[in-house]
């Protein structure tokens, strides 16, 4: 024998909730996806967190700080025979020179050993990287 289940939308018409509590998203019984889930105690939290769940929040920074994009004295010891080799760098009597504001760079730091004698053209440079390339006989020239 067939069983007739009355369809929920037929009880409590004209109440508040119309039957669903208040989880009816009209997704099913699951109450909606997403963010339409109620919160906790239902519909009074939802007015707390609802206008904080989307779009672009906090503050913008003032300041606009430009990225540093930085390379270190062992990378270019790495790189000094390709960059000679694609003539991004020029060795002339035993001294590469190398203008690392064409190749990108803006910083110099000082991790790493220097055995070429190096004259190094740059944005800017850390007291480090500087000390240890004069050590090895180079110059370090810092543009503005």
């Amino acid at each position: 024998m067939a069983f007739h289940k009355r369809q929920k939308i037929s009880r409590a018409r004209g109440s508040r909730t119309h039957g669903w509590g208040r989880l009816h998203r009209g997704s099913g019984n699951k109450g909606g996806a997403g963010h339409a889930g109620s919160g906790k105690k239902a519909d009074g939290k939802k007015p707390h967190y609802a206008d904080r769940v989307f779009g672009r929040h906090g503050f913008v920074a003032q300041n606009h700080q430009v990225e540093q994009i930085t390379i270190n004295l062992k990378d270019i010891e790495q790189q000094l025979a390709h960059w000679i080799a694609q003539k991004h760098a020029v060795m002339t009597a035993g001294v590469a020179t190398i203008d690392l504001s064409k190749l990108g760079f803006t910083k110099l730091l000082g991790d790493g050993r220097v055995t070429h004698k190096l004259h190094v053209t740059v944005t800017s440079a850390s007291e480090k990287a500087v000390e240890k390339v004069k050590a090895a006989g180079g110059t370090v020239a810092v543009t503005a």
